[in-house]
């Protein structure tokens, strides 16, 4: 019945906001104007429009490839308001692999930013699926298929409120995996499950219509873990950001007051370093969400002091972003920074909108929580992608018994809050014995003089694998291999110690994930490995 049955869809998120906030501002665009939540609606409902015009169907995907402002914000709500499907790219892929994502999702329209366009036109001319390119900020003008997106959006037809989906269940977007060690995969998202998951990050992160949010976070990453529709639903300020410069960053949020941001701890290990923002606390409260690692406790000491609350979150592409939040407890306030950064490195427990997230042995039960019994995460909840897009074998392999298997290995301490220790491909087996390279990287990151680590596997004839570690040091600082050793040795058994010590910067996927195949591939090469007996 019409009456107690209305599809769940983020598109309601802004018609609300709309009719309760027509002239708050929506977005805070590059440039300094500001957007209000009226004139935010009109352009998506005139880019849901010039779509439908354009003879698009339901279920057409529209690929945009922009960085982080008001074109690619717009398209979170245009796109499916014309019941197609976004495809959101990441900004800083090779013509090659646009190609292996452009010849999977087959888009029919592709919008491009001016800056990015040379980078994907080559790529989009070989997929014939693609029948029009817009261009954001057009050097070139209009042309047959080469057309200003302004001029484009200006001609489309405006109405008052943006279509909700006939289903709930009907696609929203597609998200490709990030590729590090395979073809990507595009994990395909609903509107009830991002309608789900952006409240639960709105509750989790406190969003109300008081918040402003900085977009330090890729809007292409799990359509900004969801953010692009949290801060909507509440009624919050986006401020848009098209390139992240630390400096820029805190003075930003001082000066436009931000609450809220999110980003991978190599966003934050640049703000920590950074040397142009403020020097004392924030006069108001700021919270950073951040995963893909545990935050170091250098990087949660520097933030403290600028008044910046850490929020660790915990998820994958397949899980529309964050599906596990490590929730602070009121005691934790009463700890000490290397104290509060053990509690904080957890991953912790499942957000509001994921109904259950476990830790399980090879057999499907639980581990015992006693902080040390390794298993894999696995997820259940409305916030699992539907699929991978045109695979049905992979689809079958991730969610085949009705759990989607993470991949992670990870403990469960007798609180309930999860640790994730490892990708079960990133455990090193030496002489027998498992070493977890995330707890080796977490000693080394407490070392003063690091800013960044990655530990990896390489192989060795006598012990079958043994660690190589890849240490970024903070500007301005030295350090000797052995001092890492010993480091990692005072407090680890011995045979976890690096054998080989190699510093420089890290590889870096663009939403800040370390490239670990590339470390692999460096550590194979090297020919220093020591194989001293483990002691």
């Amino acid at each position: 019945m019409e009456a107690n049955r209305v599809p769940l869809s983020p598109i309601s998120f802004l018609n609300r906001t709309a009719d309760v906030f027509p002239h708050k501002a929506a977005v805070l665009v590059g440039d300094g104007s500001r957007i209000t939540n009226s004139e935010f609606r009109t352009r998506t409902t005139r880019l849901a429009n010039g779509l439908i015009a354009m003879g698009l169907n339901q279920g057409d995907r529209v690929a945009v490839l922009a960085p982080n402002d008001l074109q690619l914000l717009e398209a979170h709500f245009g796109v499916p308001g014309a019941g197609c499907v976004l495809v959101a790219l990441n900004t800083r892929l090779s013509s090659r692999e646009y190609s292996q994502i452009l010849a999977d999702a087959l888009p029919r329209v592709l919008i491009v930013d001016q800056t990015l366009l040379a980078g994907i036109e080559d790529a989009a001319t070989t997929i014939p699926s693609i029948e029009r390119m817009l261009v954001v900020h057009s050097e070139s003008g209009a042309g047959t298929v080469d057309e200003d997106y302004e001029q484009w959006l200006s001609s489309a037809a405006a109405s008052e409120s943006l279509r909700l989906p006939k289903h709930e269940d009907q696609p929203i977007a597609i998200n490709y995996t990030s590729g590090t060690t395979g073809r990507p995969k595009g994990a395909v998202y609903t509107h009830r499950g991002a309608y789900l998951n952006a409240l639960g990050q709105a509750l989790g992160m406190g969003l109300d219509s008081s918040s402003v949010f900085l977009w330090t976070l890729p809007m292409f990453h799990c359509n900004g873990w969801c953010m692009t529709w949290a801060v909507t639903a509440t009624g919050g300020l986006h401020v848009s950001l098209r390139a992240f410069d630390p400096d820029r960053v805190l003075k930003i949020i001082e000066r436009e007051r931000v609450t809220h941001f999110c980003g991978a701890p190599v966003i934050l290990n640049a703000m920590a370093t950074a040397t142009g923002g403020p020097q004392q606390e924030y006069s108001h409260k700021v919270i950073v969400a951040t995963g893909g690692a545990p935050p170091s406790p250098t990087v949660i000491e520097r933030m403290q002091s600028l008044g910046i609350h850490v929020r660790h979150l915990y998820g994958l592409t397949e899980t529309y972003g964050p599906s596990l939040i490590c929730e602070p407890q009121p005691e934790w306030s009463l700890l000490d920074v290397d104290r509060l950064a053990q509690r904080i490195s957890r991953q912790g427990v499942r957000t509001v909108n994921v109904e259950a997230a476990r830790v399980v042995d090879n057999t499907g039960d639980d581990v015992a929580s006693d902080g040390e019994t390794l298993g894999e995460i696995v997820i259940r909840s409305n916030t699992v992608m539907a699929g991978y897009f045109g695979d049905d074998i992979a689809t079958s392999d991730a969610l085949g018994d009705g759990w989607f298997h993470t991949g992670d290995l990870a403990v469960v301490h007798e609180d309930g809050y999860i640790e994730v220790r490892d990708r079960s491909k990133d455990i090193i087996i030496s002489g027998g014995e498992n070493i977890s390279s995330i707890e080796v990287e977490n000693v080394i990151l407490s070392h003063p003089k690091v800013s960044d680590a990655a530990v990896v596997a390489t192989s060795d004839e006598k012990w079958g694998e043994v660690p190589v570690a890849f240490v970024t040091l903070l500007d301005g600082e030295s350090a000797q291999e052995s001092e890492i050793v010993e480091w990692v040795r005072s407090t680890l058994a011995h045979y976890k110690a690096p054998k080989v010590v190699v510093f420089g910067p890290l590889p870096k996927t663009s939403t800040g994930k370390t490239q670990k195949h590339q470390l692999r591939e460096r550590a194979a090469a090297t020919d220093r490995i020591n194989t001293q007996d483990q002691e």
